[in-house]
């Protein structure tokens, strides 16, 4: 899987590039088939917000959060696109049959 991070008005910090490449981490217990991440980490006043493009084998899946903290706005991002990974995966199986 390769990861791009990328901030607006936001140097990624080390703590930032690894709290989010463990959470995603969790993406990958679910669907091994994940090609590539992009996320955007953005700062606008006092709102915190995560965004991401993932493609898999098949599809492209895109979320955002946003919240006043940035590791609370990568979680929810990440449980976001947990969700669309799952559902996904699902549609996968019940068209091979």
């Amino acid at each position: 899987m390769q990861l791009n991070i990328s901030g607006h008005h936001l140097d990624i910090t080390p703590a930032l590039r690894e709290h989010s490449t463990e959470k995603l981490s969790k993406i990958r217990h679910h669907f091994d088939h994940v090609i590539n991440v992009n996320m955007i980490l953005e700062v606008q006043k006092d709102v915190q917000k995560a965004e991401a493009t993932i493609h898999v084998s098949g599809a492209d899946l895109f979320a955002k959060a946003q919240s006043s903290d940035m590791y609370t706005s990568i979680d929810q991002l990440v449980n976001k696109l947990d969700s669309q990974i799952i559902k996904h995966k699902e549609k996968l199986h019940s068209h091979r049959g």
